[in-house]
């Protein structure tokens, strides 16, 4: 027997063993159908649906009862894009769309004659008998902008515009529009542009005075302009490095004031776009770096929103940004200064000419004065009163804090247009 059973395994089915073939072929079919099953949901069916069966693919997914019903963290793709979405990407998706870049023709003015280029004193001496002919020829200049308001109302920096003769303005959507120049102001580097359109996307505007150093700071813009073939800003990030830099750009130029420093790369053609926090909110202006390259080292400026807003809101209800007046000239008081009045205290700004009729004059401030603050915040050099003061408008009101005789008061004044020169 013990031969025969050996012989009937090896050489022929017995029904012991068909039974139990039988038994193993069911539960390898009931396994597939399971496996199947479980594929359908959790991604098989996808895969296959890759492979040509979009129909199926179709069935299934109406299967589900609709989009409420499949829920993403049912799909492992879809766990790995909401690991991949953060604020940086959320941030320049609502303000994107209303970052434009600015294409300008500028007449630039040159001079061509034999000695025009020369720093020779000899060839110089002859440029006033041989003056050459001066003629203006076309240049291209490149920046970024950004819609703030439905009208039309786009907001740069001033020398982006500069001697414009043509402005052309591009949103992300393709759509390019000619550009007017509403205003602008040199003294804060702003302009404000209008471009005719509807539907226009319009930029949240934040408030730059609540600033955290250390909180994350988005660039957007054009750098490179056209050059990429792209009217879609790009997006650098880097953090708020400080705020209310006073900064001069280059020896005898004007003094940038309340600046925010980020390192977030600003680079050619980013100038006059906007700098987003991680609300999405515009915080500032692009303007410009600081640079021995001319590329991005990590220092770059903008212009606080809070001050853009107030240039846009003047300019666009007087046509200009009106300079404002208060009749008061002032020196530091240094030590040969001090020992000349018999001063002890340096601390303070020793007045030294008054403008007749000025609000300084009517609320009787008077040669020899010491100003020791300005709205209650101690100054000691004239740029310190400047930048207290760097932003206020006509009609605003500052207070003074006086120093006569020792005796000390604070004297307000309201700020008036100054007179035409």
């Amino acid at each position: 027997m013990n031969r025969s059973g050996v012989r009937g395994i090896r050489g022929g089915a017995s029904p012991l063993t068909v039974i139990v073939l039988f038994l193993l072929a069911f539960a390898m079919g009931a396994l597939a159908l399971h496996l199947s099953q479980r594929g359908d949901g959790a991604g098989t069916g996808s895969s296959r649906a890759g492979l040509g069966d979009s129909a199926s693919a179709a069935e299934r997914m109406q299967g589900l009862g609709g989009p409420e019903e499949y829920r993403s963290s049912d799909r492992p793709g879809d766990q790995l894009l909401m690991q991949r979405r953060n604020a940086i990407v959320d941030a320049g998706e609502r303000v994107g769309p209303a970052v434009v870049s600015i294409s300008v023709t500028q007449i630039r003015y040159v001079r061509q004659g034999p000695f025009a280029l020369s720093q020779d004193p000899f060839d110089q001496f002859f440029n006033r008998f041989f003056p050459g002919r001066i003629y203006g020829e076309e240049v291209s200049n490149l920046g970024s902008g950004v819609i703030i308001d439905e009208r039309g109302i786009v907001v740069t920096n001033e020398h982006v515009v500069r001697d414009a003769k043509e402005i052309k303005v591009s949103l992300p959507d393709g759509r390019t529009f000619d550009g007017t120049v509403v205003s602008a102001d040199p003294t804060y580097d702003l302009a404000v542009l209008r471009i005719d359109g509807d539907n226009l996307p319009v930029a949240p505007v934040g408030n730059s005075d609540d600033l955290l150093v250390g909180e994350w700071a988005i660039a957007l813009g054009n750098p490179f302009g056209f050059l990429l073939n792209s009217y879609k800003p790009t997006i650098t990030v880097g953090v708020i490095s400080a705020t209310n830099r006073d900064v001069r750009v280059d020896e005898g130029g004007a003094i940038y004031k309340e600046m925010i420093q980020t390192d977030a790369a600003i680079n050619p053609g980013n100038s006059g776009g906007p700098l987003v926090n991680s609300l999405g909110e515009v915080i500032g202006i692009n303007t410009f770096i600081l640079s021995t390259t001319g590329g991005s080292l990590g220092i770059g400026f903008a212009i606080p929103v809070n001050t853009v807003i107030r240039v846009v809101r003047e300019i666009l209800e007087h046509g200009r940004v009106r300079q404002v007046w208060i009749g008061i000239r002032v020196q530091e008081i240094t030590q040969m200064v001090a020992n000349y009045f018999r001063i002890r205290d340096r601390r303070g700004l020793l007045v030294w000419g008054i403008e007749e009729g000025s609000p300084s004059d009517r609320v009787g401030i008077r040669v020899g004065d010491i100003i020791r603050a300005v709205n209650g915040q101690p100054v000691s050099r004239a740029n310190d009163a400047q930048r207290l003061i760097f932003g206020a408008t006509i009609g605003d009101r500052i207070v003074l804090t006086m120093e006569r005789d020792g005796d000390r008061r604070d004297v307000a004044i309201v700020l008036e247009e100054a007179r035409p020169q």
